[in-house]
């Protein structure tokens, strides 16, 4: 029985869900440039040059226990790690997509993906209590002081909600709307200048690059725009009904804030350890295919789609269940867009007829009418790409997919560059790759049937009874 001193049961802000303004992201002009950011990019130099001496002075100490490749890249990973999140993001995706870069530097940036230094528990409690309006002791029945983890904008602790229910709860660092506006018109004005010396950054318009992360961050930086997001997608997952054995965490509304979120707790190991995931059930290349087709789905489909897959945001279940995680960088294709991509993966999927993907182009202003007739653009990108796509991941690299699909942006576009639409899709499959290499190098991934057979049903059911291929239960 309770007393007339215990606290009210505790009602959160938004127990019914978020208000629209909640979902309102606010964004810093990204074009200015002046002393903080001159003073910021001093400091860049300076801790880059100053962590590459140091791995390089510990490596002269010990000159056979590594080359000296892995000592620079060391160095260069340490600086990332010193210079916060838009570093941090950076040093993940390259440790998540070896062909990019380096082996040796992909194999340093991937401590990127987990180790990153945690705030103390004080800090992150005072964040929880200014933001939830009550004393964390009151707002949960128990709450792990020791991280699950650390990353660049958040910091995840385990806890049990008063109902029994376990929990993460995740924190947003502070203080870091300042240093990501200062990162982002850095990387801005160095990439315009790039353009400026390189066709190469033209076609790969590395400027819109720089302006899509820009909107990307500050959505990310507004924890009740991912909240929301999270569950659209979960919700998304069970609208078909083969993808049972993915899922997302469920949002518990009741216990978020503006830069707090509440979710299921989940339990199993990220997709990059090779040997927990055999572990569990020793199917790699089904969990790949699984969590890649839930992907598609949602880009081509229903709308907000995962935008940074990195390792850590995708587990494989102790239940054999593959989970998306994090949901602070998300995309969204318009109507028009989503049609793009669907004319893409039926060529690729189901009849070869590129002429498709011209008109599509030519649909959305990515390449002018008069760039050539569809015939002649399908014909050419048909004899690029028909061999890379019939490849297995592990046989050609997703740079070089990628380096055509520019070049050829570039050669028939204009000069207007690959759209900033497809360059956050072009990321994850980045990410995609590496994953493929050690579960599935002989994956075809963009003639696999099963990944668009809610997408084309008709058109995949026929091509399967005909071909007489299997689908994963």
């Amino acid at each position: 029985m309770s007393s007339a001193a215990d606290p009210a049961p505790y009602r959160g802000r938004y127990a019914d869900g978020p208000p629209p303004e909640a979902l309102f992201v606010r964004t810093a002009p990204l074009e200015l440039y002046g002393l903080a950011e001159f003073r910021r990019q001093l400091t860049i130099n300076l801790v880059v040059v100053r962590c590459i001496i140091r791995a390089v002075a510990r490596w002269l100490l010990h000159p056979r226990r590594d080359r000296l490749s892995a000592a620079v890249s060391t160095g260069v990973v340490d600086a990332f790690c010193q210079l916060g999140p838009m570093f941090i993001k950076l040093g993940q995706l390259l440790g998540s997509s070896p062909s990019i870069c380096p082996m040796v530097l992909s194999e340093a940036a991937r401590r990127t993906i987990r180790e990153v230094d945690p705030l103390d528990v004080s800090i992150v409690k005072a964040a929880i209590e200014a933001d939830l309006g009550r004393p964390v002791e009151e707002l949960f029945a128990s709450f792990e002081e020791k991280p699950i983890s650390a990353a660049s904008v958040a910091q995840v602790h385990g806890c049990v909600l008063p109902d029994g229910r376990k929990a993460v709860v995740k924190i947003q660092r502070p203080g870091l709307r300042e240093i990501v506006t200062l990162d982002l018109r850095i990387q801005w004005r160095t990439m315009r200048l790039l353009e400026r010396v390189s066709g190469f950054a033209r076609d790969a318009n590395v400027t819109g690059a720089i302006e899509d992360l820009h909107q990307v961050t500050f959505n990310e930086l507004n924890f009740v725009l991912e909240a929301h997001r999270q569950t659209r997608f979960r919700d998304k997952i069970g609208y078909f009904s083969d993808n049972f054995a993915v899922t997302a965490p469920e949002v518990y509304w009741n216990w978020c804030g503006p830069n707090t979120i509440v979710m299921e707790r989940l339990y199993g190991v990220p997709i990059d350890d090779f040997d927990g995931v055999r572990a569990r059930d020793g199917d790699g290349k089904t969990h790949m295919r699984r969590g890649v087709k839930v992907w598609m789905e949602a880009c081509m489909v229903h709308g907000p789609f995962h935008g940074d897959v990195h390792a850590g945001n995708i587990w494989i279940l102790d239940d054999g269940r593959v989970a998306f995680l994090d949901f602070g960088i998300m995309g969204e294709l318009t109507d028009d867009w989503k049609q793009v991509m669907q004319d893409i993966f039926e060529t690729s999927a189901i009849d070869n007829d590129f002429s498709r993907v011209a008109r599509a182009y030519k649909r959305v202003g990515a390449f002018p009418p008069d760039a050539g007739s569809d015939e002649d653009i399908g014909a050419s990108m048909k004899m690029i790409f028909g061999p890379m796509f019939d490849a297995g991941l592990g046989e050609v690299p997703m740079a070089s997919l990628l380096a055509e699909i520019i070049r050829t942006m570039g050669s028939w576009a204009g000069g207007a560059g690959t759209p900033k639409e497809l360059q956050l899709i072009i990321k994850q499959l980045l990410y995609f790759e590496r994953y493929s290499k050690e579960f599935a190098p002989d994956w075809p991934m963009f003639r696999d049937l099963y990944l668009v057979r809610n997408v084309f049903p008709e058109a995949v059911e026929a091509r399967r009874a005909a071909d007489g291929v299997t689908f994963p239960d």
